[in-house]
């Protein structure tokens, strides 16, 4: 079975070839809107959603398509990509010393069927200094991270106090789920 990843992200294509699948790449081309009215905990699994859909069209019968978003929570709210420096060095503020939510929801769909599941794992920060945010600003890739880090930087290094849950959940892409899905399917 051929094997399509719906994503442009190079942790979620690094993961997928950790677990040992070979892979074609398609990027879906979509806005990441959600609707207001989208409980908090569902808007990867909105988004994962809409990925797979605008994909479903463009893979034959014999391939299976996974798609995926993850988003960072912290105190009820979503905290996306950071836009700027600005932004990048407020979330890290934020994310000091506080424990947040990171959510991945993916889909795995050929074409008789969609498998969507959403992993939840906890990360607490240690409190960062402000030479430690610096640091990482100026050093590391804040912005093309939900959150603004990514807990395989540096920042991860020297940040995460504690984790509960999936570790590469947090990088984006549930690789134990994930492979266990695609087993199922005799990929």
């Amino acid at each position: 079975m051929k094997i399509i990843l719906g994503s442009q992200s190079p942790r979620r294509q690094e993961l997928l070839s950790a677990l040992g699948f070979e892979f074609e790449l398609l990027i879906p081309n979509i806005d990441e809107v959600y609707p207001p009215d989208t409980p908090i905990d569902s808007v990867a699994a909105y988004i994962a959603k809409k990925k797979a859909e605008a994909l479903i069209g463009r893979i034959n019968e014999h391939a299976i398509l996974i798609c995926a978003d993850t988003v960072v929570v912290l105190d009820g709210k979503i905290i996306g990509k950071p836009e700027n420096h600005s932004e990048a060095k407020e979330m890290l503020e934020d994310l000091s010393g506080k424990t947040h939510k990171v959510i991945t929801s993916y889909c795995i769909v050929n074409k008789d069927q969609y498998h969507c599941n959403s992993v939840e794992t906890l990360v607490t920060f240690n409190t960062l200094k402000e030479d430690e945010i610096h640091y990482y600003l100026e050093n590391g890739n804040p912005y093309d991270k939900a959150g603004g880090y990514g807990i395989q930087d540096w920042i991860g290094c020297i940040a995460v106090h504690k984790i509960v849950g999936s570790y590469t959940n947090v990088m984006g892409f549930p690789t134990a789920e994930i492979f266990s899905e695609l087993k199922k399917l005799g990929a």
